[in-house]
């Protein structure tokens, strides 16, 4: 089983910028999927983005356009970097597995989008 600690949000302004970050820990990292998920106040938590063990990528239409990630998998690393932020996406932003499903979920970071 994985271990993640995020990190890297804060409050931003409306058309900012925040990369939050992702430690993994386990030798076998390399071969996880990997997700950005976010739970906004109230919502389901959902599924932003993610990335293959080879590196492919896709985003929820939602972010498609803004959002980038990528991953360092000698530093066992997942960023997220998040461009012209809006308040909608204020929300609890978690690292997980994709493939295997995610299991125990870290306490995330929180990321406000507000003037």
């Amino acid at each position: 089983q994985v271990q993640l600690v995020e990190s890297g949000g804060g409050l931003v302004q409306p058309g900012g910028s925040l990369r939050l970050s992702c430690a993994a820990s386990g030798s076998i990292f390399s071969i996880y999927h990997m997700g950005w998920y976010r739970q906004a106040p109230g919502k389901q938590r959902e599924l932003a983005a993610l990335i293959t063990s080879g590196g492919t990528t896709n985003y929820a239409d939602s972010v498609k356009g803004r959002f980038t990630i990528s991953r360092d998998n000698a530093k066992n690393t997942v960023y997220l970097q998040m461009n012209s932020l809006q308040p909608e996406d204020t929300a609890v932003y978690y690292c997980n597995t994709v493939l295997p499903p995610p299991s125990a979920w870290g306490q995330g970071t929180q990321v406000t989008v507000s003037s």
